[in-house]
């Protein structure tokens, strides 16, 4: 049998495996504006997890303090860069302009002096002028560059200037250069020279700014990512803070449902109704136990008209899920075969509307009402009875008066006729129905009168002895034998012996009866004990042996129920005959009364025991008595 779910909820159990959605009843809507007045659809939008929300906000701080961090940190190595670059590229402007002057410096110098060397020496002047103007313009064309700040505004720059500006107007003039300008060029050669001092001074100076300016980036970007990482501390601080009430508060509302969720799953699977709850495509969505007791095929998922139940269970299935629902109300009272042959179960049908995922299912609810249909049928037949008994008694003692005068007078015809054997033959027909009636009178009035119990201590398998030896002439005529499987423990009860022996024979004649010529009877006791919870798993044991067959047997006990079966190999009831053995006046025989084992369910019921009947044609018959000890 598939393993219930005992909750109304959504997909199977399993493994207590994903968290489930716990259907609720719900009114339906006086008007949704659906045709088939199912409530709208929920939106389908996913919605983020109330534990989520703070991670994401968490997440998106921290995310943008990282960017803010990476965009300073590349702002600020690309400003050092700059910085760096800009003071290379100030230094290399010098230097490269200090060789630049030297070059054309030393060119100019070289033909101012080859020219003064010329004119010194006389003799064939060559043409000197056109290469040292061209050294000339050469030199005043970088002499702009001196003019610019912020060379024009260093004082070691502006009087390099000066002279080299009056050194460039002596070698216009040879005689000039003759006089001033050898010590004109030492001058400004050896301001040149300190000017590629300083350049050296200058390009170290620039590599410690560049290495200032660098570590003071870096120290920035420290402090800065120090700060970052404080505010992703209290970020993360903050977050994991919330995260763990919203985890708290979410553990609560768990536990909460948890606990909800057990005490619905008792409260289900203490119920002794079947409760199964069926969506809007007609597939069992869950049930509790005690449904799939009645439905030992179902299982959740499965289709409401698959065949996993007997044909009488199945239509009461069928018709609850017939229609739509829109209020609780019965549907009905469903009678159907019981487990066991010959029994039947009688079950109230409910059903209400029930919103399952947007949809509208239906929840039906199967109410064993078997005891209660039982104690109403014993009701009325009692009331019935009663009102029959009264007319019966009434009825048999008007006729027992005739009756006894009527069996003189045939007494008397018999001594008067002894030679006719027509005569007598009328007679003995006459007599056999004046006894019919007798008997008939007899059982009425027992059956209408109920007899006090005269309760004392006896033995059962006395008084199935006892009971065997009153038809020992019946079980002699059929050849019929009498197999006994007594209890191997003695049982006794407080029972009125008398009437216990009548209920046995009348069963046991019935069996002999019914069984074939030569064909066994079995006759079975057993002690049917109640233990004390825990003993057992069970809720009674079985207390059975061979004591009739000469075994030990075992001392008294007291308290549980005494159970008597007696069994035949006959041809067996249908189920007609088998609803109807019990009644008053209904007999299978050709000239019983049809009391017999009215009166044997009345003394045991006046007992305070059961008798119960199983046969099917073809199988025997099968009676059993339970009997409180």
């Amino acid at each position: 049998m598939a393993e219930p779910n005992s909750e109304i909820t959504g997909q199977p159990l399993e493994p207590e495996a994903d968290p489930q959605v716990v259907y609720r009843r719900a009114d339906l809507p006086v008007d949704t504006g659906n045709a088939q007045g199912q409530p709208p659809a929920s939106g389908s939008g996913r919605e983020v997890a109330p534990a989520v929300t703070p991670l994401i906000i968490g997440f998106t701080l921290l995310l943008i303090v990282i960017t803010v961090l990476g965009f300073l940190s590349v702002r600020r190595v690309d400003d050092v860069g700059s910085q760096v670059l800009d003071l290379e590229h100030v230094h290399a402007a010098r230097a490269n302009l200090l060789l630049r002057l030297r070059l054309a410096l030393t060119r100019l110098d070289n033909e101012a002096r080859a020219r003064q060397d010329a004119e010194t020496a006389g003799g064939l002047r060559p043409p000197f002028d056109l290469p040292l103007r061209t050294a000339r313009e050469e030199m005043n064309n970088l002499v702009p560059a001196l003019e610019r700040p912020p060379l024009s505004q260093d004082p070691m720059w502006s009087q390099f200037h000066g002279d080299l500006q009056a050194y460039v107007a002596i070698t216009t003039d040879a005689r000039r250069y003759s006089l001033e300008g050898f010590s004109k060029f030492h001058v400004v050669d050896a301001e040149l020279n300190e000017l590629f001092s300083d350049s050296s001074r200058e390009q170290n100076e620039v590599f410690q700014k560049s290495d200032a300016i660098q570590q003071q980036a870096a120290r920035s970007i420290r402090l800065w990512s120090v700060i970052a990482l404080m505010i992703g501390i209290l970020v993360a601080t903050g977050t994991i803070w919330e995260v763990q009430q919203r985890f708290k508060q979410m553990r609560r509302s768990m536990d909460e449902a948890r606990r909800e969720r057990s005490f619905s799953n008792q409260m289900l699977e203490g119920m002794v109704s079947a409760v199964v709850a069926i969506d809007h495509n007609d597939r069992i969505r869950s049930a509790n136990r005690a449904f799939f007791d009645i439905f030992p095929g179902a299982s959740i998922g499965s289709f409401v008209r698959e065949k996993f139940a007997p044909d009488d269970a199945m239509k009461m299935l069928e018709v609850a899920t017939a229609s739509r629902v829109q209020e609780a109300g019965y549907r009905g009272r469903f009678v159907f075969q019981g487990d066991v042959p010959g029994t039947e179960k009688s079950f109230d049908l409910y059903s209400s509307p029930l919103a399952i995922e947007g949809d509208q299912g239906q929840l039906i609810t199967l109410v064993d009402v078997t005891e209660a249909a039982e104690a109403e049928r014993v009701m009325r037949r009692n009331e019935s009875l009663t009102a029959v008994g009264q007319a019966t008694t009434q009825v048999a003692h008007e006729i027992k008066n005739p009756l006894g005068s009527i069996r003189l007078g045939v007494s008397m015809l018999r001594d008067s006729v002894s030679g006719d054997p027509a005569a007598l033959r009328t007679i003995d027909l006459v007599e056999r129905g004046v006894n019919h009636l007798n008997k008939l009178v007899i059982d009425v009035t027992d059956f209408s009168r109920q007899k006090p119990l005269a309760r004392a201590s006896v033995e059962l398998d006395d008084l199935l002895n006892r009971s065997i030896e009153l038809v020992a002439e019946s079980i002699k005529d059929k050849a019929t034998p009498v197999e006994k499987d007594f209890s191997a423990k003695t049982v006794r009860g407080l029972w009125d012996a008398d009437q216990l022996v009548q209920v046995f024979v009348n069963v046991i004649a019935n069996a002999i009866d019914a069984s074939p010529r030569e064909q066994p009877i079995v006759i079975t006791t057993e002690l049917l004990q109640t233990v004390p919870p825990g003993a057992t798993q069970g809720g009674t044991i079985s207390t059975r042996g061979t004591g009739a067959s000469g075994g030990a047997r075992g001392i008294g006990t007291t308290g549980g129920t005494a159970r008597v079966v007696i069994a035949d190999q006959g041809s067996g009831m249908d189920q007609a005959t088998l609803k109807r053995i019990f009644e008053p006046f209904f007999s299978t025989k050709a000239r019983g009364t049809g009391l017999g084992l009215a009166i044997v369910k009345q003394i045991v019921e006046q007992h305070g025991g059961a008798i119960s009947a199983a046969s099917e044609p073809g199988k025997g018959s099968r009676f059993t008595i339970d009997l409180p000890v």
